[in-house]
């Protein structure tokens, strides 16, 4: 089994699961959901009744719920009800279980956490630092991190100003400025980096970072200067901003004698780092004795 089809373990019982890459998702089994949620019996039938209820409540979960090809228990691939992150988080949400219980309380948490954030931004900001020190990343690292984000936001609120509003546009547009300073699409970058649904941005190094928010900065400046009108505009301005960002990662690359764009992330280098702290101690001890 491929890792497009694999399964996901919940205290011991498997969900199927499978990634789709044209739309960056993972789907998971509605009716291994089901059974681990509800520990039924007969799934199918629970879900058959479920979908009823739902479709009388008005809801689109059903309706909205999509096929996938997935390995059966007899080693062959059949069509499966299956249901992204989102419909199976909704999907939880109407299962009476007590196995489901420790999700709505989690939802509830989650739904509270938002809307004080909508009051307070700063809480934003203190569970993003909170959340990647429990990811193990460095408090320098954290920093450069966050200060991407006030770049970015500063880069969309351009655009908008400019006329661009659709996700769409924004995608196309960060793609190529990753491609002018990167030498790599947005997608390319992910692959090299081995990441499917993972932030991009998580699993830059340091250089990389500041290399994409010099690119970003860069592209925010020259459309401010030259107002441009149509996206068309925004398309060259964005491809000037990575250019001289690309431009600096070259000088940077002939200086170090390495590549800077690599497979390699913040946490890999954590670890090269503690590697080579440990050895500087080994050394001292074994100079004193």
């Amino acid at each position: 089994m491929n890792e497009n089809h694999s399964l996901k373990l919940f205290e011991n019982k498997k969900v199927r699961v499978q990634w789709v890459e044209e739309e960056q998702k993972w789907y998971f089994s509605v009716i291994d959901v089901i059974a681990v949620l509800t520990e039924s019996s007969n799934a199918r039938k629970y879900w058959s009744v479920l979908k009823t209820r739902l479709n009388a409540e008005g809801s689109q979960l059903a309706t909205n719920c999509s096929q996938l090809k997935m390995q059966s228990s007899d080693g062959k691939f059949y069509l499966t009800d299956v249901g992204h992150t989102e419909q199976i988080l909704r999907l939880v949400q109407s299962i009476p279980s007590k196995n489901a219980e420790p999700f709505k309380v989690w939802l509830a948490m989650v739904g509270n956490e938002r809307i004080n954030e909508t009051q307070d931004p700063e809480l934003a900001f203190d569970r993003a630092m909170k959340t990647y020190l429990q990811k193990g990343y460095s408090k320098e690292w954290i920093n450069q991190r966050l200060k991407t984000i006030e770049i970015r936001k500063e880069l969309t609120d351009e655009w908008n100003r400019a006329g661009i509003d659709k996700e769409s546009d924004f995608a196309i547009l960060t793609n190529d400025i990753t491609k002018a300073w990167s030498g790599k699409t947005v997608f390319e970058y992910k692959q090299l980096k081995n990441l499917k649904k993972e932030n991009l941005r998580d699993n830059m190094t340091n250089l990389e970072l500041v290399l994409n928010m010099l690119a970003e900065a860069t592209t925010t400046e020259i459309s401010k200067k030259e107002k441009p009108k149509t996206f068309q505009d925004s398309k060259q301005i964005a491809i000037k901003g990575g250019t001289v960002a690309g431009n600096t990662r070259k000088d940077i690359e002939k200086q170090l004698g390495e590549e800077i764009v690599t497979s390699k992330n913040a946490k890999d280098n954590l670890i090269e780092l503690s590697r080579h702290n440990i050895l500087k101690v080994e050394n001292k001890n074994k100079k004193k004795e």
